[in-house]
């Protein structure tokens, strides 16, 4: 459910922004605060080190030849402890000895307990000479600021922290009482009998310096649009799109993971979302990873809702209703006026699109100071979407099923080329040339969510065979795609004819959003159609499966013929030759 992107203003900085699912019972919700006058804090986990010290600070600076130095500060993981960590963590909170829990993150054990003390309106002490170390002569300094990994801190019930102890040392794992939560509303640090903190618990979180950064647009605003390229074959044109990276099949990189774990996958990699079942029910739950950083650039505002609005479409294409996001918010650095203007920008276009679709954003995550050697990235704002299906027996996969179905296609096509994969890939210009453009595709809020409801209904109500989005390469690479093998179904030809006033290489490849293309059964057709209208949603039949190849008419002229397989060999393989060229390339 999550994408690979490519561009060269990620060639010094690449990004890996990684999302996690839980699911939880409503009654056995923990929360990270520090209650309980007099309860044990507890610190669990793995030993502390140096490795990690300054390691917020350390992400919050531009990359330079000095780098190298600050290798120190990266955090070293180890997945097999935390494995532990984790299992002793989830038996340590069934045996109803714990009050409060979080794990050290960012500014390690100082972040933990002045947070899990602000949240329950206490205080906290705590000696530093109880806590376990792997290395000598630690500092209080050091200890405080380590963010050496697989650590939690515990506040315990009184009188049941050896519980505590004992189970995490069945895990093989350190658990040690190192303070107390006291009713000061302070963060008391003691080291060595001496004290060495005492501040606020407000003075670290609430009300902590806030800085007002400058903000001003770029200069380069909304200059004219670069011309494109016109294809020669449209065919060549659809074949080198899909060979491109950003279009290409991403197998490569999801079957080096095992995406079958505890066997609750309903939808294998590739489709718009992934689908994982919630056990003892009929429910599922579907998640998609969206990102657009050329957007974002050319309009920060009107791009972060475009990515909001096609993660919340992927979700609806596999039959899920959208419920919530996350969020991580990659930027160069803030001290330029302009990422500030455009990291403000991006907060306000997704706030404005998770009204519309009724999707709190519920947790998050911002990344700043992505430069190297003055080189920023592109804005990019990584959106995770959630959403809920209330019978996974109805889960829609983005494939044709059999010849004779219908296809149809759910929105419009507008004149939205200038921003688009068909620009870089063939159009022959650079993503400089289109953020200096100023123009990413118009997205209608209301038009997106008549698209979405459409959509949802129909699946909902078992009339689909297949759907899928139109996003990067327009109508002609969705179509495409739905004719390729995915989730045990064999390939299937299809023959479509787009109609309207816009030229051909616009109609083929044209971004717009609010789009999503679906297949059913013949005599599902007027239902359907009905469902549309009722929302105020587009419907327009483009054509029907069948046979082993594409075709793409446009207007009634054939603009595209080209066997299927001869496509999907192009799009299935096209990462691994293109990263074995570059091995081989840098090698």
């Amino acid at each position: 459910g999550g994408e690979v992107a490519f561009d060269d203003a990620y060639a010094l900085n690449p990004l890996v922004n990684a999302f996690a699912l839980g699911l939880v019972r409503h009654d056995q919700i923990f929360f990270g605060k520090a209650t309980g006058i007099g309860n044990p804090v507890l610190y669990v986990g793995a030993k502390t080190g140096r490795d990690g010290i300054h390691g917020a600070t350390m992400a919050s600076a531009e990359f330079d030849e000095e780098a190298l130095e600050k290798r120190p500060t990266v955090q070293v993981g180890d997945p097999f402890l935390e494995k532990l960590l984790l299992e002793a963590c989830l038996e340590a909170m069934r045996s109803g000895a714990v009050a409060g829990i979080q794990d050290m993150g960012a500014a390690g054990l100082t972040s933990s307990s002045c947070e899990m003390a602000a949240r329950a309106g206490t205080g906290i002490e705590l000696d530093l000479s109880l806590v376990p170390q792997r290395e000598q002569n630690m500092t209080a300094y050091e200890m405080l600021l380590s963010e050496s990994q697989e650590r939690m801190l515990v506040v315990a019930h009184a009188g049941r922290e050896r519980e505590v102890v004992d189970i995490f040392r069945k895990w093989e794992l350190d658990a040690v009482v190192i303070g107390r939560v006291r009713d000061t509303k302070r963060m008391h640090v003691i080291h060595n009998g001496e004290t060495v903190a005492d501040i606020p618990v407000e003075s670290l979180t609430d009300e902590a310096p806030r800085y007002e950064r400058a903000m001003s647009a770029p200069a380069n605003a909304a200059t004219q649009p670069a011309n494109l390229k016109q294809p020669s074959s449209y065919t060549d044109a659809l074949k080198t799109l899909l060979a491109s990276g950003n279009v290409a099949s991403k197998n490569w990189v999801f079957r080096q993971y095992d995406h079958m774990v505890r066997t609750n996958t309903a939808i294998l990699p590739g489709a718009d979302a992934a689908v994982v079942r919630i056990k003892e029910t009929r429910r599922a739950l579907a998640m998609t990873l969206d990102g657009n950083g050329r957007y974002c650039a050319t309009n920060p505002r009107e791009g972060a809702k475009l990515v909001v609005a096609e993660a919340a479409r992927n979700v609806v294409c596999v039959g899920a209703r959208p419920i919530a996001i996350t969020n991580c918010l990659n930027f160069a650095s803030p001290e330029r006026p302009e990422v500030m203007w455009s990291f403000s920008e991006v907060i306000d276009g997704m706030a404005e699109a998770c009204r519309a679709f009724e999707t709190p954003v519920v947790s998050g995550n911002v990344s700043f100071y992505n430069e190297t050697e003055g080189r920023g990235i592109l804005p990019t704002p990584v959106i995770g979407m959630v959403g809920l299906m209330e019978d996974v027996r109805r889960v829609i996969t983005p494939s044709f099923k059999k010849a004779g179905d219908v296809i149809a296609l759910l929105g419009e096509t507008q004149d939205d080329l200038s921003n688009s994969e068909y620009a870089v890939t063939v159009g022959d210009v650079t993503t400089a040339e289109i953020v200096a453009g100023g123009s990413v595709p118009k997205l209608d809020l209301q038009r997106e969510l008549a698209v979405q409801r459409a959509c949802l209904e129909a699946a909902e109500r078992g009339l689909l065979a297949s759907a899928h989005d139109c996003a990067d390469g327009g109508l002609a690479i969705a179509l495409a795609e739905l004719c390729f093998s995915s989730q045990g179904h064999d390939g299937i030809g299809a023959e479509a004819d787009l109609t309207g006033a816009l030229n051909a290489t616009t109609q083929l490849f044209s971004e717009s959003p609010s789009r999503i293309i679906i297949s059913f059964d013949p005599t599902a057709t007027d239902s359907i159609r009905a469902i549309a209208e009722r929302h105020n949603a587009p419907f327009t039949i483009l054509g029907h499966v069948g046979g082993t190849q594409l075709q793409i008419a446009v207007n009634d002229e054939a603009a595209i013929t080209v066997s299927v397989a001869d496509l999907e060999t192009t799009w299935r393989n096209a990462l691994s030759r293109s990263l074995k060229a570059e091995a081989l390339v840098a090698s």
